[in-house]
């Protein structure tokens, strides 16, 4: 990958990243950031899945807007099951009062706004596997970071790891090898990547992963 110290994000887009809504630390950001800049240079799009308030959009969309690509993110935006009321990562701001149900789609909108990024990106407003099922093109760049459980995260796997062209990355996001640190779908997807013979590993940065595509093997 590129040197760290040439691929920054702007001081402005750093911190349109640290003021939005989200749970990404800065230095994983910082990693999205490179891997995002390294594989939109290969001219195709490219994607994240779980896009809550749009955290770290911002950093793929900057990322997208450079190399004259587009960012792409896909979420129900009724939040993940971990999101929900009573569990550790609700935030009942993003409730719609109307509904009763979370609702991060506004605000995601406005962080998009405030960053001055709205042109760069293309919102796909649906469940993973359904909006994945429609897609046909290949992408540069595949980010996976929606639900944590098996279910959701291998549904993620298998929709979009097929469309991640050759030489491109994958990247899994909350990759904990110690069950003590954090849930293990997510582990267990990137495992199954290096398994399929597919992708080999890039860098680790935390609990962030980032994969190439060889072009040996099958995704899934």
């Amino acid at each position: 990958m590129p040197a760290e110290s040439a691929v920054e994000p702007s001081p402005e887009i750093l911190a349109a990243f640290r003021a939005a809504k989200g749970f990404m630390p800065v230095g994983e950001g910082l990693a999205l950031y490179r891997a995002a800049v390294e594989a939109a240079a290969l001219g195709l799009p490219v994607l994240e899945v779980g896009t809550y308030c749009g955290r770290s959009t911002i950093l793929l969309a900057d990322a997208a807007r450079a190399a004259g690509v587009t960012a792409l993110t896909v979420d129900h935006h009724r939040g993940s099951e971990e999101q929900q009321p009573g569990w550790e990562y609700h935030d009942p701001a993003v409730v719609d009062p109307e509904v009763g149900r979370m609702d991060t789609l506004p605000t995601f909108r406005r962080t998009l706004h405030a960053a001055g990024l709205e042109d760069h990106v293309v919102a796909l407003v649906g469940r993973s596997p359904q909006v994945a099922a429609v897609w046909g093109g290949k992408l540069g760049f595949v980010f996976i970071d929606g639900g944590h459980t098996d279910e959701h995260a291998n549904g993620d796997y298998e929709g979009w790891a097929p469309h991640v062209a050759e030489g491109g990355l994958l990247v899994i996001h909350d990759v904990f090898p110690d069950p003590a640190h954090g849930g293990q779908a997510p582990y267990r997807v990137y495992l199954r990547a290096l398994e399929s013979g597919a992708f080999t590993e890039v860098s680790v940065t935390d609990s962030l992963r980032v994969l190439r595509r060889t072009g040996a093997g099958t995704a899934i």
